[in-house]
C-alpha cells in the first residue's frame, strides 16, 4: 500500500487545515487509518485514528474537540480537519495505516506515507 499525504501548509494560529492521504496498490477498507506528527526535536506521536469503516475514531487529548478525522473509503483516502490550530501544533504530519487499531494508535503500522509540514505561526 502506497500512502500520499496533501494538505500542509502555513497557518495563522486559530485557522484551520485539511490534510489529505491517499491511498493505492491496496484493499483500503481493510486497514485502520491514522495520522501522526513529528515536530522538531520530538519523538513522532500518536494524532487520532479511524477504523475500517470510519465508526470509531480516537484522538490525541491534546486535538481533542478541534481536530476529526474522516475517510472515504470510495476514494481511498483518509482525512484530517484541523481547526483552531496553535503554533505547537506546528509539526511535520504522517498517515499510516494498521490492521487493528492497537496496531495504528502504538505506532505499529504497516505503512506510512510521506510527511507534509504544518506550520502555525503565532
Amino acid at each position: 500500500v502506497q500512502l500520499q499525504a496533501s494538505g500542509g501548509g502555513l497557518v495563522q494560529a486559530g485557522g484551520s487545515l485539511r490534510l489529505s492521504c491517499a491511498a493505492s496498490g491496496g484493499t483500503f477498507s481493510s486497514y485502520y487509518m491514522g495520522w501522526f506528527r513529528q515536530a522538531p526535536g520530538k519523538e513522532r506521536e500518536f494524532v487520532a485514528a479511524i477504523s475500517r469503516y470510519g465508526d470509531i475514531t480516537t484522538y490525541v487529548d491534546s486535538v481533542k474537540g478541534r481536530f476529526a478525522i474522516s475517510r472515504d473509503n470510495r476514494k481511498n483516502t483518509v482525512y484530517l480537519l484541523m481547526n483552531s490550530l496553535k503554533p505547537e501544533d506546528t509539526a511535520v504530519y504522517y498517515c499510516a495505516a494498521a490492521l487493528d487499531h492497537a496496531s495504528v494508535v502504538s505506532g505499529t503500522v504497516a505503512y506510512w506515507g510521506q510527511g507534509t509540514q504544518v506550520t502555525v505561526s503565532s
